[in-house]
């Protein structure tokens, strides 16, 4: 919150400083899904859908997204949010589903699965939202949002799975991956399923996700 702040103050003086610029400037705010809340079965969240934040760390992406909305209509500031769901890829930080399940399995530790493993998020290749950002910046909308997903909804168990089949391949050990897995506590506040309608960027933009979740895994 007081990051996205302090950035739109910045952004503000210096287009007050030098308002010739304000013809080539824009601002990305690349936000997440969550700031939705939790979907039921088989429901989409798209750009017009309420903003029902669940937890304090989805509420203060939430904050940071209003924020954003309200220097653009009070101060003009240029700028265009993107709502993103679940990403993967290389580098990506350990403490995340897929490397810290990668980076237990290969340490042969206990591979940790919040609840029973049934919470369902939208997954999409890190080079596929680099390629929507690029879009959105190139031919975006001033003061318009874009929901960028790909499709891919998953149970956190099928991903755990998955990545266990394909260790079992590369790195085979003395028994199948999947009887480390191990199943925690929930997480406070952790949506069920999340889910992007991405029909608007692909019309308004021609923008569509093009790597396949089985061979980017």
């Amino acid at each position: 919150i007081c990051g996205t702040f302090n950035l739109l103050e910045s952004i503000r003086e210096y287009l007050i400083k030098f308002p010739i610029k304000k013809s080539n400037f824009k601002l990305i705010h690349i936000s997440t899904d969550e700031v939705f809340g939790s979907l039921e079965k088989d429901d989409y969240f798209n750009e017009l859908s309420s903003y029902k934040p669940n937890s304090p760390y989805s509420a203060s992406k939430a904050s940071s997204d209003h924020l954003v909305r309200a220097w653009h209509k009070t101060f003009g500031i240029p700028s265009i949010i993107t709502n993103c769901s679940n990403n993967f890829g290389p580098w990506q930080y350990p403490e995340k589903l897929i490397p810290l399940t990668i980076t237990q399995a290969c340490n042969i530790q206990p591979i940790n699965v919040y609840g029973n493993g049934d919470n369902i998020r939208d997954w999409i290749y890190v080079f596929d939202h680099i390629s929507a950002l690029v879009r959105v910046a190139n031919k975006g909308v001033i003061g318009k949002t874009y929901c960028i997903g790909s499709n891919n909804t998953m149970s956190n168990n099928i991903i755990v799975k998955k990545i266990c089949k394909i260790l079992d391949v590369l790195k085979p050990i003395d028994k199948p991956y999947s009887s480390l897995i191990k199943y925690v506590p929930d997480r406070l506040g952790h949506d069920f399923r999340y889910a992007l309608d991405n029909s608007y960027i692909k019309k308004s933009l021609g923008w569509k996700s093009v790597f396949s979740f089985e061979e980017s895994l």
